[in-house]
């Protein structure tokens, strides 16, 4: 059986700063073959890209439904090293605390994916009916389009289906139970570009500032509130990013302006739906304007069921907490699971991670483990639900 803690210290040692792997996958797929796992890398590198590794393993008995733990190896830059108490790579552990980018988003969690599934495995027969898989990521961190959507979408196309998915990020504020995620706000970047005529500061009669209109552009989408938000969701929000022009001079009148925002959105908006609304918004200030939008996510939920009163429960069995079912934070690759499956979201505690010395405590991993091998437990007694 795999060993939760020394598999995560193996894991952060793997300085596997997106997109690179550093041998991370290898880790992780050396824990897993001898239980039995097909493990395959599916590689993908959209133009203009470096080219990612993501890991499937699959264990299959039969035709019983299939279960998958989804996740990503890849971390982000730890910064000034010198900064951290410990070399960030290290996984170190001092006082029963792990130490090390990775150790909470989301290394300890993979590894409490193997061990949980591990024990969960050595207890039933081996002619137990279903499939249990691991489907980890290199470019989570990273652009996000290397990774879990084209590898998923590949899976698909071959005829893989799978019944229920739980993704291991850090959901929990301040101790393990507290917070489950069954859905995400989307997020959507704009881009607006506000032409002009260029002219002398002293003379504005004979040009047109594109500044001014910009900053009246900034006011409309963002002092009116997009939506109140609803049962599950808290309000959509836009936040201005940039606001330039390029222009070196005091005394010249800039012929275009430039701003960049984002929009992490609920559920009463599509993509689609939030840019007509933007585009309304901007059309009243009028002018000449472009307006660029890049989704990078639709807002989905998961409504409540079957996979997550397991996950309730088997976290109710452990810890005595009953988690908020929760949708705030940012995004995740569940918003490209979800398209062919359930998805819940329960991971480690969230204080630190991309911080300077990141960090998770020992036991914090173990009850993972035991609630990642509890929800395997519950999904495959009940039977189809």
């Amino acid at each position: 059986m795999i060993d939760a803690i020394a598999l995560a210290q193996a894991l952060i040692r793997c300085p596997s700063v997106t997109p690179e792997d550093a041998g991370a996958l290898d880790v992780l797929e050396k824990a897993l073959s001898p239980l039995g796992f097909l493990c395959r890398r599916i590689k993908f590198q959209a133009p203009g890209t470096v080219a990612v590794d993501n890991l499937y393993a699959k264990r299959r008995f039969g035709p019983g439904r299939h279960f998958c733990f989804a996740g990503h190896s890849d971390v982000v830059p730890p910064g000034d090293g010198t900064r951290w108490s410990n070399d960030p790579f290290s996984g170190e552990i001092i006082n029963d605390v792990l130490h090390g980018r990775g150790a909470v988003d989301m290394k300890g969690a993979i590894a409490a994916f193997a061990a949980g599934a591990s024990r969960f495995l050595d207890r039933r027969p081996r002619n137990f009916d279903g499939t249990i898989s691991l489907l980890i990521t290199g470019d989570e961190e990273g652009l996000s389009v290397n990774g879990t959507k084209p590898t998923i979408e590949a899976l698909a196309s071959e005829g893989e289906h799978f019944d229920a998915c739980l993704v291991g990020e850090p959901t929990n504020p301040t101790a393990i139970g507290e917070m489950a995620k069954i859905g995400r706000r989307g997020s959507l970047s704009g881009h607006i570009l506000v032409k002009g005529i260029q002219g002398h500061v002293a003379y504005p009669h004979l040009a047109d500032n594109p500044v001014h209109r910009l900053s009246r552009m900034v006011m409309v989408l963002s002092e009116e509130p997009l939506d109140p938000g609803n049962q599950h969701f808290q309000p959509s929000t836009l936040q201005f990013t940039t606001f330039d022009t390029g222009n070196p001079t005091n005394n010249i009148i800039p012929g275009e302006a430039r701003g960049r925002f984002n929009v992490r959105f609920n559920n009463n908006f599509t993509c689609r739906t939030l840019e007509a609304e933007i585009t309304r918004r901007l059309k009243q200030v009028g002018g000449e304007f472009e307006l660029k939008i890049e989704c990078r996510g639709e807002a989905f939920l998961t409504k409540e069921g079957e996979l997550s009163r397991h996950l309730a429960d088997a976290i109710e069995s452990r810890t005595g907490r009953r988690p908020e079912f929760s949708t705030t934070g940012g995004t995740s690759d569940a918003r490209f699971i979800k398209d062919y499956c359930p998805v819940v979201e329960f991971g480690l505690l969230s204080a630190t991670m991309h911080k300077i010395d990141e960090h998770v405590a020992v036991a914090d991993i173990l009850a993972l483990s035991e609630i990642y091998e509890s929800v395997l437990e519950r999904f495959f007694d009940a039977g189809p639900g």
